[in-house]
């Protein structure tokens, strides 16, 4: 039963992450914990298997599709990486209930803020009609003369590095960041930013296991390794799917069961840490 559980939940994450670019990553730290009965540093570092492999195979898809822009991707994640070192080792300094109670928080508060965006715009009309400068307006130039663009320069530093200690410290892919900053900081059109944010994603999530692979804190890999096939399998599907549905419709789903798991997720962590 356990098993069948996690194949449901990797699908959910697997779906969220090839048509939304993101989301569903954030679900893998709960299903670990209270589905497959690893602890929060063991789930945070099974997390960042379940999320890379995933991510890759479907930024892989979309690539296929035309979705992707992988130049900017690449350049986006590879400034996270900084971000996800420091988290990744900033995690094993704390405890497990606060490393838990943290991520409740961040449940809570990305669930609330898609709540939120859901109620006043649907992430269709938002994400797709918002103005921003087009693909051929590049943020630094070298030739004929210097230029850059510095507060979108500095937007997209910040950006990224929160995304990747995101990612390091509570193994999660940041997609529900990676996305909005591709559409306003790079400016890319919201058809290619579900498949470039998965460039980001994989190359965040790497740069954090690379830090974590020598920890005490090594999960299940059965289990991880179940989750991950049930996930990579439905981020094809998913990847597949961004031209056929209307994505207000997946983020209003995903939307739902967020706040669920959210809530549960809070419920068992706070009272650990009054």
């Amino acid at each position: 039963m356990t098993l069948i559980l996690a194949v449901a939940a990797g699908a959910i994450i697997g779906l969220s992450l090839g048509a939304l670019g993101g989301g569903g990553s954030i679900l893998a730290v709960p299903v670990l914990v209270y589905v497959l009965d690893q602890s929060a540093s063991q789930a945070t570092t099974g997390s960042l298997v379940v999320v890379g492999v995933t991510s890759l195979i479907g930024a892989i898809t979309a690539h296929r599709a035309g979705n992707v822009l992988f130049g900017r991707g690449l350049v986006f994640g590879l400034v996270a990486t900084g971000g996800a070192v420091l988290g990744a080792a900033a995690s094993s300094r704390v405890s497990e209930d606060v490393l838990l109670g943290a991520f409740a928080a961040l449940l809570l508060l990305v669930g609330g803020a898609l709540a939120w965006r859901q109620l006043r715009h649907g992430w269709g009309n938002d994400a797709r009609h918002a103005a921003r400068p087009t693909l051929d307006d590049p943020i630094i130039t070298f030739s004929p003369t210097f230029a850059c663009q510095c507060p979108r320069a500095l937007k997209v530093l910040v950006t990224a590095t929160v995304v990747g200690a995101l990612t390091g410290f509570l193994g999660v892919g940041g997609g529900f960041l990676v996305v909005p900053a591709l559409l306003l900081a790079l400016a890319i059109p919201m058809e290619f930013a579900a498949g470039t944010s998965l460039v980001v994603i994989t190359i965040t999530s790497a740069a954090a296991l690379a830090v974590r692979a020598g920890s005490d804190a090594q999960p299940d890999w059965t289990a991880v390794a179940v989750l991950t096939a049930a996930s990579a399998t439905a981020a094809v599907v998913g990847a597949r799917l961004v031209d056929r549905v209307d994505p207000s419709r997946l983020q209003g789903a995903f939307t739902t069961l967020l706040l669920g798991v959210a809530v549960y997720t809070a419920a068992q962590a706070l009272p650990a840490l009054a």
